[in-house]
């Protein structure tokens, strides 16, 4: 037992659990991540799982039971009817429909931890529409069409937010941080974690990834760079940083290094201006997250170096870790008790990740999804992409081949079709139009 007082947040948690007053939350998808929050959430007072959406209901109950419910304490339902029932009995409902998890009464706020950009756009839509608050893990979806799931959640009522833990909310606190502080923001970004091997494909990877406990495709969308450059893109949209150069620099600084590589060329280093987002591959920066700054008065200056931040004239504030999924509930949390965003898109686009072609490809191929064989993330700025009638990543599965297509091409509107089928598709192509109304002006 823990003799350590809550304080803080912990405190008002273990107020609402001593009150019978716990958040509740829906989760849909229960692969590596989702069951990581599973497990978390067990072990967090003054929050609750109500329910589970997962097609394979196996692999949800499995992770309850490793959470360390009973069998008794799940119940599988197939309506909302059902799992609001289960909610009443105290026990935790595993559906495999969408609908029923977010039309349950006595669920306060849903996370997405699916991976896909078209599901996760229906459950934070569907979500939204019976008043509950979203927690977008799938970073996919909301570099895709975030911008409009925030503006929908605006007209509802509710939250709509990244999540605390992810690489982009981590570094969002960075920057908030520095800005409070009165710093200027250089550039912001993170250490990538896994070897950066452009042409990765999943056979290539499936032993590593069974023994890390993952999916090999979400593996390799780590290791190809789509995360990262995903990741990036985000935190892009929802500060106003941009791409340097279109696939950003990915140097090789180390983490003492940053502040003197990731800044301008003026101050010594490689950007062409400040306000920038970027990677790097130097030793000691991953799992980390970073924001280089620049102090506007020759007295924080001398104090920044007399405390060992760094030589100057520019200085690294670090986060050597990120805990991903753990930290996901605290976003529901603040969703619910403080309607407080931890990250969310401008209502403008700064940055597009598009996609780019791993293998040629010939008219007629059908592409798969991300961190498979056929395309990378590649991160630019949003006026580039347009101006290239670039393809955006998170529209890419599913889309038919139109013109032959070399590897290391970029996947464009003229060089392929997306899937008209899928919402998210629908949904872009109404912001894309909107968009070109607006420039046309």
């Amino acid at each position: 037992m823990n003799a350590v007082n809550p304080i803080g947040f912990a405190a008002t948690l273990a107020s609402r659990a001593r009150e019978g007053r716990p958040v509740t939350f829906g989760l849909a998808g229960t692969g590596q991540m989702g069951t990581d929050i599973v497990v978390q959430a067990a072990l967090m007072p003054g929050l609750r799982l109500g329910a589970i959406c997962e097609i394979r209901a196996e692999q949800a109950i499995d992770a309850l039971l490793l959470s360390g419910r009973e069998r008794g304490d799940i119940a599988e339902a197939q309506s909302a009817q059902a799992v609001e029932a289960a909610l009443h009995s105290g026990k935790v409902a595993v559906t495999g429909d969408y609908k029923s998890l977010c039309a349950a009464g006595g669920i306060d706020v849903i996370i997405d931890a699916t991976g896909n950009p078209n599901v996760g756009t229906m459950i934070a839509l569907e979500a939204m529409r019976h008043g509950k608050h979203v927690v977008m893990l799938n970073v996919e979806a909301d570099i895709t069409i975030g911008r409009f799931l925030q503006e929908e959640a605006r007209r509802a009522g509710v939250v709509y937010t990244g999540a605390a833990g992810d690489e982009p909310a981590a570094t969002l606190e960075l920057i908030s941080f520095a800005q409070s502080i009165g710093l200027d923001i250089v550039a912001a970004g993170k250490g990538k974690n896994n070897p950066l091997k452009f042409d990765a494909t999943p056979d290539q990877y499936e032993a590593e990834a069974r023994a890390r406990n993952m999916a090999t495709r979400m593996l390799v969308e780590f290791v190809d760079g789509s995360k990262t450059m995903i990741e990036m893109v985000a935190i892009a949209n929802a500060t106003g940083l941009a791409p340097d150069v279109p696939g950003m620099h990915g140097p090789a600084a180390t983490r003492d290094e940053l502040a003197q590589v990731l800044c301008t060329r003026e101050d010594g280093g490689i950007l062409s201006k400040p306000g920038i987002v970027d990677y790097s591959i130097g030793k000691g920066v991953a799992p980390g997250v970073f924001c280089v700054v620049k102090p506007r008065h020759p007295r924080v200056l001398e104090r920044l170096v007399d405390l060992k931040v760094g030589p100057g004239p520019c200085f690294t504030l670090f986060r050597p870790y990120h805990l991903t999924s753990l930290e996901v509930p605290l976003s529901a949390i603040r969703a619910v008790l403080h309607r407080q965003a931890d990250m969310q898109p401008l209502p403008h686009p700064v940055a597009e990740c598009a996609a780019v072609a791993k293998r040629d490809l010939k008219p007629g191929d059908v592409l798969g999804k991300i961190g498979e064989y056929d395309y990378r993330g590649f991160a630019m700025t949003w006026q580039e992409a347009r101006e290239s009638n670039a393809m955006p990543l998170g529209l890419a599965e599913g889309a038919r081949v139109l013109k032959p297509i070399r590897a290391g091409e970029r996947l464009g509107h003229d060089n392929c079709a997306p899937d008209e089928s899928l919402l998210i598709t629908q949904i872009r192509r109404r912001l894309d139009q909107a968009d070109a109304r607006f420039l046309a002006a």
